[in-house]
């Protein structure tokens, strides 16, 4: 392990996240409203989201890069990172010209190269994070990492919907400017080097025969299937019920992400404490419950509470999932293993914002919640395989 101050390591990873939260808050706050906007529909919506989430299903290939080759001898993590942050700058500048009614492959395809830019600096991140934290700090760290992401996500949404009601290319410049941030730190961190025994080895990827791991990554597709699924039709359902404006839709994101930071400090807190399968059944019930409340929301003030009590259950799910999958992450494939675990995530979001999108113009938001919300129960069949031995 690579000695360097808690405080300087957890305010990076911080940042790092909090600069993907800031996107996660457009794509949660306004994306939907903004194609709908444009005469496109929710159709539209779920398979513009499920094709820009392709970068983060096929990561496991960046994973394997870092792991493998320092590059030009500047390190196997910091140089990814930086690679990663300027993609996502310039297509959020690039994006400013594109009309997505006009132009909509178009801006599906900056999209797609913008979120290759986060998926590159995601696992880059996650590797860095796995080589430099100790094995006692991780449901800290995940709690930390998911909470500087929800505080993105905060500052995004609840700015980003008022500058929308004036201009929506002032969305994306304020995007890229918040992209910047994590570089005034990324360079006073120093990654660990390379000992033997933690060095890039295939024959650790048979990891992935044991039943165990397969659970895990079960679990994860079915959790992230179901919390960003779902997540995605919260303003547009709120919107047919409720006639909300752009800068309500963005404050209803601002608290549902107060919840995030406060479900992912406290998910990841707890888990270290109680325990992964307490924390997962936690995550389960959490999720039912906001989902089912989310269906019957008529008011605003309900609407509010709702989100709030939803951020809460999201993070909490974030956090103890990613603390799972860390616990279960072989240290010579650090950060192959571990976005292959983060990969199967990404399959779960792609299948639940499309599937999400196509079941809300089919059934309507109420059975949709509903059904997403019945889904966290298919977790409960792989608690036997994965914690028949190991916690």
């Amino acid at each position: 392990m690579n000695p360097q101050p808690k405080s300087l390591r957890f305010s990076l990873f911080g940042l790092l996240y909090f600069t993907q939260g800031t996107i996660l808050g457009y794509f949660a706050a306004l994306n939907a409203l903004y194609l709908l906007s444009n005469g496109l529909d929710m159709a539209d919506v779920g398979i513009f989201a499920s094709i820009a989430l392709i970068p983060f299903v096929i990561k496991i290939l960046f994973g394997m890069l870092s792991d493998r080759y320092n590059f030009f001898g500047w390190g196997h993590r910091k140089p990814y990172i930086a690679i990663g942050l300027a993609v996502q700058f310039v297509c959020l500048l690039l994006v400013t010209s594109v009309n997505p009614g006009q132009q909509y492959w178009t801006f599906v395809a900056l999209a797609f190269i913008l979120q290759m830019g986060m998926a590159f600096y995601d696992t880059c991140t996650d590797g860095l994070a796995l080589d430099i934290t100790p094995e006692n700090e991780k449901g800290l760290l995940q709690g930390f990492m998911v909470g500087g992401r929800s505080v993105g996500v905060i500052i995004a949404a609840s700015i980003a919907g008022i500058i929308a009601e004036r201009s929506w290319p002032g969305v994306f410049y304020f995007l890229a400017g918040l992209t910047l941030l994590p570089f005034a730190l990324l360079f006073f961190v120093r990654e660990a080097p390379r000992v033997s025994g933690k060095r890039f080895d295939w024959a650790a990827f048979g990891v992935f025969k044991q039943p165990a791991i397969l659970a895990v990554s079960a679990i994860g597709l079915i959790i992230f299937l179901v919390i960003v699924g779902a997540n995605q039709l919260i303003n547009p359902a709120l919107t047919e019920k409720l006639n909300i404006s752009l800068s309500t839709a963005g404050l209803i994101t601002t608290v549902w992400g107060v919840g995030c930071v406060a479900g992912a400090v406290g998910g990841g807190m707890v888990m270290d404490r109680i325990g992964n399968k307490a924390a997962l059944w936690i995550s389960i019930l959490s999720v039912f419950a906001t989902l089912a409340g989310l269906a019957f929301v008529n008011t605003l003030p309900q609407a509010f509470v709702m989100a709030v009590l939803f951020g809460m259950a999201y993070g909490a799910s974030q956090a103890i999932y990613f603390a799972l999958a860390m616990k279960y992450t072989q240290p010579t494939i650090a950060a192959s293993m571990y976005s292959i675990l983060m990969a199967v995530t990404n399959v779960g979001q792609g299948i639940g914002l499309g599937v999400g999108g196509v079941m809300a113009k089919g059934l309507g938001y109420v059975a949709t919640f509903l059904i997403f919300g019945a889904a966290m129960f298919l977790i409960l069949p792989f608690f036997g395989v994965v914690f028949r031995k190991k916690s």
